[in-house]
């Protein structure tokens, strides 16, 4: 079979559905389960439904061997808990029995449940355990999911999420994707599995759930996988009990049109503008002309003629020509009526700084606002937000200090303390931005949003995102994709450890633990993600310094032995690859280090050496072309100041440039503070140089190869 599914078989299942729906039922027993597992190519034993004991001995005598047997009834779910269940049994005699105690149980069990027979289905041979699933995600919909059965899916949580439908490689990846993927491969003897049939039950329940959204759940528990195939041993299906009303959803050329003029207005007014010092409104306005924004700045308060020596109008109707983005700076309960003001002069965005909506419990408030803004085509930023800057633009349009220095990096958050946090750190490492965009509440205007614009914005080299949650995460998706073969999408999850497992009716939908799935799918679109604040900003800063790696060979040169030894635990801990040196690159390195240096790699050069010895390695580094990056491990010593080291770096580094050879070349430095200074000096030279740590340089090159496998730079996908 192909995979794909044709309309007799789609007919098929729709009507089972259907009939299941409309016997007000949201689980399918197992022979209807069988029924759409057999119409979508999911393999499973053969079997059959026995009404009476002698139905069953039939059944059994023509399957052959030792069978199981399964309670079938709509109010049993979990089968085994009822005493539903009976393995291995061979022979009349024996099938009589079990067919009764199944009975028996079920009915001690639950005394009224409906009971339609029992299933007798072939014993699956031996092999390994494993569990195919889907669920429905409340932020990326459909998801599919795998992992080992047994222990280490109950216990570990060793189990792997994409977004549905998988492709054929994609499944194949989530083979790879477990902790125990070992297993699958064969150890101590063992036989490998067929990968190919057990990727297929996965992608074949990714492409069932797709195709019927009103399946909730499935669940494939145990797969049984061998070397000669892979058979689902049980399968469970529950539907969707309630619709989920679909989000609004805008075409990337709507994006497009109206995030330019957010981005890039013409024109801006800001209603509730003051002339009082302290009010959000004041801000706003001395941060928009202080700021140098070159358009029209138009403040609106219906008490005030002149404010900051500008005409001011008593409603954002009077203000004449077209405008842009309105910036709010009123209390929450004006908003509704100045947001209609806003729709009918055909403002096409609204920036929304007042707190007091959905964060304080005022959904309708918030609703409302929500509304009256589709019914006018305006587009919501916030409310609840700092504002935003655009500093290609010279546009400071927020209550909070300004920030005026151009550079590559577009920065967003959904919280306007952590939207601070990255604003002081933009000052005190002098990052360049294009943009930093406070989101709140996202009461409309979100990350896909954003992040579509800034994929197709040139002054953006490298996107960065705080995120609470997603609202409409198919979406985001959607546009990583779009982005990421272009330049870096980065990402800072908040909550990574308080979601636990929400209750569900399956085992895979009690496994799927929010965070997993955001891990899992964030990575599948190729993005970044950071750890913690302080990570995320630093990939955002570094990541447009250092050029794309052209392959997977990375050598350590070190003047100090522990650095290389904590430098190589930092390689491996980001999945980088040390490079196995060849012998006539490790003979050309030796030909610079003394005697009791160190070839391989780490290359130690030692402490004492001269600043020859760092030209020299650092240059057949460059040189070299199988090798790929470099990382420099710096000691601090007389013989070679730091900044003495930093300024033949960043000349070497150059060099090579000129001659059109870039490598990434990441440092740590270890020394006294001067070394500091080092650091800021190589940073603005294209070498992402850090103090005091040899982790974060490190790091910072693994993001960067990250990025460059999921834009198909480098061999290895996503």
């Amino acid at each position: 079979m192909t995979g794909t599914v044709g309309t007799q078989e789609q007919e098929h299942v729709r009507a089972l559905i259907d009939r299941v729906r409309g016997e007000g039922r949201s689980a399918l027993t197992a022979p209807e389960g069988k029924i759409l597992a057999d119409a979508y190519g999911i393999t499973v034993p053969g079997e059959g439904l026995a009404r009476d004991v002698d139905e069953a001995v039939a059944l059994a005598d023509r399957l052959g061997g030792p069978v199981v047997l399964k309670i079938v009834s709509p109010d049993i779910l979990h089968k085994t808990d009822a005493g539903g269940v009976v393995v291995g049994v061979s022979g009349a005699q024996e099938v009589r029995s079990a067919f009764c105690t199944v009975v028996k149980n079920a009915r001690a069990y639950a005394a009224d449940a409906r009971i339609e027979g029992v299933q007798v289905q072939q014993l699956v041979p031996p092999g390994q355990e494993v569990i195919v699933g889907a669920v429905t995600d409340p932020t990326f919909g459909k998801v599919v999911a795998f992992g080992l059965g047994g222990v280490l899916v109950e216990v570990l949580k060793d189990i792997t999420f994409r977004l549905a439908p998988v492709t054929a490689d994609e499944a194949r990846s989530m083979l790879d994707s477990i902790g125990a993927a070992e297993i699958l491969r064969g150890v101590r003897g063992a036989p490998a599995v067929d990968r190919w049939a057990l990727a297929e039950q996965i992608r074949r329940v990714s492409r069932l759930v797709t195709d019927f959204p009103e399946i909730a759940e499935v669940d494939l528990n145990p797969v049984i996988a061998s070397p000669d195939g892979a058979v689902a041993a049980d399968i469970r299906i529950l539907l969707a009990t309630e619709e989920v009303e679909p989000r609004r959803r805008y075409s990337r050329e709507e994006i497009l049109v109206s995030m330019r003029r957010l981005m890039e207005p013409r024109s801006v007014a800001v209603v509730g503008a003051s002339n009082e010092p302290g009010k959000i409104g004041n801000s706003v306005m001395r941060n928009l002309i202080d700021g140098g924004f070159a358009g029209e700045i138009h403040p609106v308060n219906p008490k005030a003629d002149d404010i900051l020596g500008r005409k001011a109008y008593k409603s954002v109707t009077d203000v004449p020509g077209e405008v842009d983005v309105a910036v709010f700076a009123i209390p929450a309960k004006f908003v509704a009526s100045a947001l209609r003001e806003v729709g009918r002069k055909g403002i096409p965005n609204a920036v929304l700084i007042p707190s007091g909506f959905a964060e304080t419990g005022e959904h309708a408030l918030q609703d409302e606002i929500v509304a009256i803004a589709e019914q006018h085509g305006t587009r919501l930023l916030g409310p609840n937000i700092y504002g935003y800057y655009s500093t290609w633009q010279d546009l400071c349009a927020t209550f909070c200090t300004p920030y005026d220095v151009k550079g590559s990096v577009a920065l967003t958050s959904q919280s306007g303390g952590i939207g601070m946090a990255i604003l002081g750190f933009a000052r005190s490492t002098r990052t360049g931005v294009s943009a930093i965009v406070g989101l709140g509440n996202k009461s409309d205007i979100d990350e896909d949003d954003l992040l579509t614009w800034f994929g197709e914005d040139p002054n953006t080299e490298c996107i960065a995102m705080h995120l609470e949650d997603l609202k409409d995460g198919r979406a985001f998706v959607e546009a990583a994709r779009a982005t990421v073969p272009k330049k870096p999408v980065v990402v800072l999850k908040a909550g990574r450890t308080s979601a636990g497992a929400r209750a569900a009716g399956s085992h895979t939908g009690a496994l799927a633990g929010d965070d997993a799935v955001y891990d899992d799918i964030l990575r599948q679109a190729g993005v970044i993600r950071a750890p913690g604040l302080n990570d995320m900003l630093e990939y955002a800063r570094a990541l447009p310094v250092l050029p794309a790696p052209q392959g997977d060979n990375v050598v350590i040169i070190t003047g100090a032995g522990g650095s290389g030894v904590l430098l190589s635990d930092a390689v491996v801990d980001n999945g980088l690859s040390l490079m196995e040196i060849p012998p006539d690159l490790d003979t050309a390195f030796k030909a610079f280090i003394p005697p009791f240096g160190a070839a391989g790699n780490p290359i130690d050069i030692t402490g004492g050496e001269p600043p020859s010895t760092y030209e020299a390695t650092i240059r057949l580094g460059m040189e070299d072309p199988r090798i790929h990056a470099l990382v420099l491990g710096y000691w601090h010593t007389i013989v070679t100041p730091p900044m003495v080291f930093a300024e033949l770096t960043a000349r070497v580094v150059e060099e090579f440039r000129a001659r059109g050879i870039e490598k990434p070349v990441v440092a740590s430095l270890a020394g006294d503070t001067e070394v500091e200074e080092a650091c800021a000096y190589l940073f603005e030279r294209g070498v992402v140089a850090y103090p005091y740590t040899t982790e974060l340089p490190v790091a910072v090159l693994g993001a960067k190869y990250r990025w460059a496998r999921a834009a198909g730079l480098l061999g290895g996908g996503r």
